[in-house]
């Protein structure tokens, strides 16, 4: 069965979800293909973009480097210029898009996790250390 390019689901990424590939060794991009079984669009909101470029400028060592690899792997992505509020942080704005698209959320943040299923946003996180799990319907 073909997928046309319409089809194409979107995936919003948290800034933590990119550093599942340098802390597990984990490619996400073809385990998002398996688990969702179809084409899809990953979207990095440019407030996230803007958090992990501070993330790679000011950050420790480690995690100016972690950072600088995120934003490596995050040129994959289709980036989505978006607002954020003055009192909006970032998972408020990705709370906001995720809830209005009505696409899932690739994130491993419990607590960004708990607001998505509390709006049934479907959510994409790292389930043992090795596969990617799918916690409601795309």
């Amino acid at each position: 069965m073909r997928v046309s390019k319409k089809e194409k689901v979107k995936v919003i990424f948290d800034s933590n979800f990119l550093f599942v590939p340098l802390q597990f060794q984990l490619d996400i991009f073809e385990e998002l293909t398996n688990l969702l079984n179809q084409r899809f669009d990953p979207i990095l909101l440019s407030p996230t973009q803007k958090e992990l470029q501070k993330l790679a400028k000011e950050g420790s060592p480690k995690t100016r480097k972690q950072a600088s690899l995120a934003l490596r792997i995050a040129e994959k992505c289709r980036v989505v210029h978006v607002e954020k509020g003055l009192k909006e942080t970032h998972d408020d704005v990705i709370v906001r898009v995720a809830a209005e698209w009505k696409c899932p959320v690739a994130t491993n943040d419990r607590e960004l996790r708990k607001r998505l299923r509390n709006l049934r946003v479907p959510v994409i996180f790292l389930r043992q250390r090795h596969r990617l799990e799918l916690e409601g319907a795309v």
